[in-house]
């Protein structure tokens, strides 16, 4: 390890205890995949509590967690890293998926389908047995910490002929599915979250419930749970249920008049 990489590393450790709420078995299966070092992909969708999950499970096993936003403009040196002029001339700088490598982090590449597929294809040799990671541009080969794991996420809404994932990338990941949790779980998770009482955060999920049955009929997707638990903060600082719906989940869903007007008849028909 470099000298500084430690140093480094430091920045990504969680101190505090994230809280999750486990509705299966995720903790088991995915602790079972890190003892050995399983490449694991989450999926589900957005807001429904994989990146809570993740970062939960790296503090649980006490690793650093190197999170990357993947977006459409990423390229592969953005991963791995590159040369940068400075003071003292041209200088290798390591991206975060090689900090993550090299010093054996969990390196947690969120929503990896907004990425190009050709940058995708540059952890295919971190997913198998060799555990490398050439570094084409320095002439060199990065064989992978031992505590190092490589983790993704994405959401299978958001498929697409263009958007998705490669077969030969999918088959590399043990698989964990996220959905919503059920009324009484997510009831427990927007209450804690957001600091609101139970019968609040109970009407906030019921409101969500008939937004989800709206999937594939004018929405994408419906509330999610971190919507609900924006909505129920904002409720906490003494904002009515209706005006926090409509700033945290009708207007951010969708811009249709029509399906606002749904949207606002199901919050009216939940509010007392």
């Amino acid at each position: 390890m470099m000298p500084d990489e430690a140093t480094i590393l430091d920045q990504y450790r969680l101190i505090d205890e994230p809280y999750y709420r486990a509705v299966g078995r995720e903790i088991e299966l995915f602790s079972a995949a890190y003892a050995n070092r399983m490449p694991v992909m989450l999926k589900g969708p957005t807001g429904c509590g994989k990146t809570r999950f993740i970062e939960h499970m790296a503090w649980r096993l006490g690793k650093p967690l190197v999170t990357v936003a993947c977006h459409e403009d990423m390229t592969a040196s953005d991963l791995v890293g590159r040369w940068l002029l400075d003071a003292e001339g041209t200088v290798w700088r390591d991206g975060p998926l090689t900090t993550a490598v090299r010093g054996g982090a969990i390196c947690y590449l969120d929503e990896i389908v907004e990425a190009r597929q050709d940058t995708t294809v540059v952890i295919h040799p971190l997913t198998d047995d060799r555990r490398i990671l050439p570094l084409e541009k320095r002439g060199e080969l990065v064989r992978a910490h031992p505590d190092f794991q490589l983790v993704i996420s994405y959401n299978p809404g958001y498929q697409s002929a263009i958007k998705d994932l490669k077969e030969s990338t999918k088959q590399r990941f043990a698989s964990l599915d996220f959905v919503y949790p059920e009324m009484p779980i997510e009831t427990e998770i927007v209450r804690r979250e957001a600091k609101v009482k139970a019968d609040v955060a109970e009407l906030l999920v019921r409101i969500a419930e008939h937004s989800r049955n709206l999937k594939g009929q004018g929405l994408d997707e419906g509330a999610s749970t971190r919507m609900l638990i924006n909505a129920g903060r904002l409720v906490g600082q003494g904002i009515m249920i209706d005006e926090a719906c409509e700033v945290t989940l009708v207007t951010p869903l969708t811009d249709d008049d029509d399906v606002r007007r749904v949207l606002r008849d199901a919050i009216a028909a939940c509010v007392p």
